[in-house]
């Protein structure tokens, strides 16, 4: 018996289906350059617009925009095929940059980013429809893969070249630079993605309007954790949870609340993964920054690892048998809170910034060795017809979790900036609350498999 034919034989793409891969994994680029470029950028941007106040709204509204989006998205790559809303995703994301590019104030940034959320929000539950509707089901984890190696080139190059050009020309130009990458993805990758139309299915309500009133709530919680006023703080964060609670519950699946077994355990425990990894991500650069006193280069490099690490984990998951998800999903849980108690030494000035860059690592891979699973598993739920509905919902709880992660954690950098409270200690706090959620994720995802 031949190596050869002990090894398992994968279903070869067609010219076609190589096509729209391509365009599937430059769209998921194009994006990776846009969240890491302007993560690196932000702390410069702040600096010179006087905008700490606004640094995790700016953080937060990208992530409520990507909210509506994705539900929007998902919804109406189902009901009018996925080629109409991923070009309008292109179209919202350019205007963004622009507006950003020309901000006189903090405020503009914000608006900017918003636009910027909801273009880039409506990306992933496209690519995951396609994934799950064009690509044979032995090539799907490969796929999700690939999709993740997207991140690879500007995980590498994207800090690095964000610090050197607003080092150079001006955060401005970070912006404008984006531009061209996205008409031409936008021409490259629609046009394989007009053959995949509606499948028949009958169709529910719109789930639209729920996710506007999410993302008004969910925006409403994370901002009035940031007034100096107690009594605006309460009453504004209470009216948020009033909102968002039942229209989420609407948009996700029953029982995710308890983690119900099965599907609703997995998009609970992807709520919680993208939530713990943001307490770090998003503030490693700003401890670089005001506690060390680095360049925006390399504030930039020091997440670097974190992605590459992401990309290899999900990588090596693609690339092995089948696993059980819910070890899969714990080893992913146990390496992300591993890496994020080696981060918090970077609130210490002596501490080496490559030290950090190595301890992040360590959790980025185990977002990759948690993630591949977990998209699997949810995506193998998706009935045909209806494939957009799961892939917002996967999606979904990655928006719900970075938003409300970025509105506490910005609302502890907003309070330090407006009281004697330390960054320092702010910035503490965030990564405290980022391990204690890696622990409820070794907890909960216990329940991620079904007895079905």
């Amino acid at each position: 018996m031949t190596a050869a034919a002990g090894a398992e034989v994968r279903t070869p793409f067609t010219a076609e289906q190589r096509l729209l891969a391509t365009g599937l994994v430059l769209a998921v680029m194009l994006v990776a350059f846009e969240v890491t470029s302007v993560i690196t950028a932000l702390p410069t941007i702040t600096d010179q617009l006087g905008g700490d106040s606004l640094y995790g709204v700016s953080l937060s509204v990208y992530t409520l925009a990507n909210l509506v989006a994705l539900v929007a998205a998902g919804e109406m790559a189902d009901r009018r095929g996925p080629a109409l809303p991923f070009a309008l995703c292109i179209v919202t994301l350019v205007i963004g940059l622009v507006v950003a590019a020309m901000a006189p104030s903090m405020a503009w940034i914000v608006v900017g980013r918003a636009l910027q959320g909801a273009g880039a929000g409506g990306f992933s539950p496209i690519a995951y429809m396609l994934v799950k509707r064009a690509f044979p089901h032995d090539r799907q984890a490969m796929m999700y893969a690939y999709l993740s190696a997207g991140w690879v080139l500007p995980s590498l190059f994207a800090p690095l070249l964000a610090g050197w050009v607003t080092d150079t020309f001006g955060w401005e130009w970070v912006f404008l630079g984006l531009v061209p990458f996205a008409l031409a993805v936008g021409a490259l990758a629609v046009r394989p993605m007009l053959r995949y139309g509606p499948l028949p299915f009958d169709r529910v309500g719109s789930k639209i309007p729920a996710a506007v009133v999410a993302a008004i709530g969910v925006g409403m919680l994370v901002t009035g954790l940031q007034f100096a006023n107690p009594f605006l703080a309460v009453t504004t964060s209470l009216v948020g949870l009033a909102l968002s609670i039942p229209s989420l519950r609407r948009l996700l699946p029953a029982g995710i609340l308890t983690a119900r077994r099965g599907l609703p355990a997995i998009i609970a425990c992807r709520i919680i993964a993208t939530a713990a990894f943001l307490g770090a991500d998003s503030f490693i650069p700003l401890a670089a920054d005001r506690t060390h006193g680095s360049s925006p280069l390399v504030q930039g490099f020091v997440i670097i690892g974190a992605a590459l690490a992401w990309t290899a984990g999900q990588w090596i998951r693609a690339r092995r048998p089948p696993v059980r998800t819910a070890p899969a999903m714990r080893t992913g849980f146990l390496l992300l809170g591993l890496g994020l108690v080696l981060v918090v030494p970077v609130l210490w000035e002596w501490w080496p910034l490559w030290a950090t860059f190595v301890g992040w690592s360590v959790g980025g891979l185990g977002m990759g060795l948690l993630y591949n699973p977990a998209t699997v598993a949810a995506m193998s739920y998706a009935v045909d017809g209806r494939e957009g509905e799961v892939s917002s919902q996967v999606t979904l709880a990655d928006a719900v979790g970075f938003s409300l992660m970025g509105g506490v954690g910005g609302a502890t950098v907003a309070i330090a900036d407006r009281s004697t409270w330390s960054l320092t200690a702010a910035l503490g706090t965030n990564f405290a609350l980022a391990i204690g959620l890696s622990v409820l994720g070794v907890l909960a995802c216990r329940r991620v498999e079904s007895a079905r």
